[in-house]
Parts: C-alpha cells; structure tokens; sequence
C-alpha cells in the first residue's frame, strides 16, 4: 500500500487524529510537518483553500477534513475495522466526533488547553478572560461524554472506534492544567483516557515524540 502523507503541525489534535488512526490500522504514513504559520501558504492552500489542517495525500489523491481523512484511512487500510457495524453503535461514534468538533475544540482545546499548555510554550501571554469563558462549556462535554462512556471499555463498547480516537487527540491535554484534572477526577473518562494513552498508537504520536522524531539525527 502506498504511503499516506499528513500535512500538518505537530501536536494540533485533528492532525493528530489521521495520525493515530494510521498507527491503529497498520498503515505507512508520513507526517510532513507544518509551522504555526504554514496554513496560508499558497503550498498549503493549493491543498487546503479554508487554510486549515489537516491534509492528506495518498498516492493522486488528496483529502482535507480530519473526519474525513480518518474515514478514509480506515476505509482503505486492511485491518480491523475502526468503525463498528452496528448502526446503534455507529450512530453512536458519529455523535461523540460531532460533540468533539463542535464543543470540545472551542472550550477545552481551543479555550483552555492552548491557553494553559500550548502558549506558555512558545512564550504567549495567557488569555485568562478566554479560559474563564470556556468553562462552563468544557466543563458540559465532560459531562456529556461520561455520560455516554458509562461503564464501557471504549464510547461504543469493548472496541476502540474513531470516536475514541477523535475524543483521545483533544483530551489528552486536560491532565496537563488544573482546571482539566479537576474535571476529569471522579470521571469515567480519567480510567479510560489512561487506557487510550497506554495505547502505542497515542504513545507513538503525542507532541513530544512526533517533534523528536522530526529532529535531525547527529551524523
């Protein structure tokens, strides 16, 4: 099978999602990395005209839109499935991704794990009125997902799905501020983000090991 390459900066979840995702399924992938600056590149814009990330090149076809591309992958790549057959299950996948786009990413990796992790890193000042903002949302998708996840191994039931993969690439940040730890303590999403972190798919892809893995090797 040939390669399949990831357009992206490393440590964004949704170019962290078709990473973990290739990681699962067994299938050859390259990362080519991205500045914070890269998106309105006339080079990434050829690919990506909304100047998001990520893209995806595999062989003459091209792909944007992490759900997508992370669609794509599992469809394409042998393997065990990511995306169960039953459609009450499905269906339940598609809902936890859909929370994860449109709730998760404005309060907790928008809002508060880029100001609590992400800034302080490159030296940005904290945009505390913005943290402040984003927690009573944040605070109702953990909630929400608990909810869902009940006492199941993974969202759909004993199986990893995309869902958990989309949900493991945002997450993984609130262990690392205070207000993240406060909310996952007590959770069920706290034993089961463990486990996903336990997975070598998540170990092989966080921020720390995808830019080691990008630096020059000493001749």
């Amino acid at each position: 099978m040939s390669e399949i390459i990831i357009h992206g900066v490393p440590g964004s979840p949704y170019v962290r999602m078709p990473l973990i995702t290739c990681e699962e399924k067994g299938a050859p992938y390259r990362l080519s990395p991205m500045g914070m600056g890269d998106s309105r590149a006339p080079a990434h814009l050829a690919r990506q005209p909304f100047g998001r990330i990520p893209a995806m090149e595999h062989g003459d076809f091209q792909l944007y839109e992490a759900q997508a591309i992370v669609r794509y992958i599992d469809q394409v790549c042998p393997g065990r499935s990511l995306t169960p057959a039953d459609a009450r299950a499905r269906a339940r996948m598609n809902q936890v991704m859909g929370i994860v786009d449109w709730y998760v990413m404005p309060s907790i990796s928008s809002g508060l794990a880029f100001n609590r992790v992400i800034k302080p890193m490159f030296g940005m000042p904290v945009d505390e009125a913005a943290v402040a903002a984003a927690l009573p949302q944040a605070r109702t998708c953990v909630a929400a997902l608990a909810d869902i996840l009940g006492d199941q191994t993974y969202f759909t039931g004993d199986a990893i799905s995309l869902a958990d993969i989309a949900a493991a690439a945002h997450l993984d940040f609130m262990p690392l501020f205070p207000e993240g730890r406060d909310m996952l303590t007590g959770s069920p999403l706290a034993a089961w983000l463990q486990r996903m972190m336990s997975r070598p798919s998540l170990q092989k892809t966080t921020m720390a090991a995808l830019r080691a893995a990008l630096e020059p090797q000493p001749a």
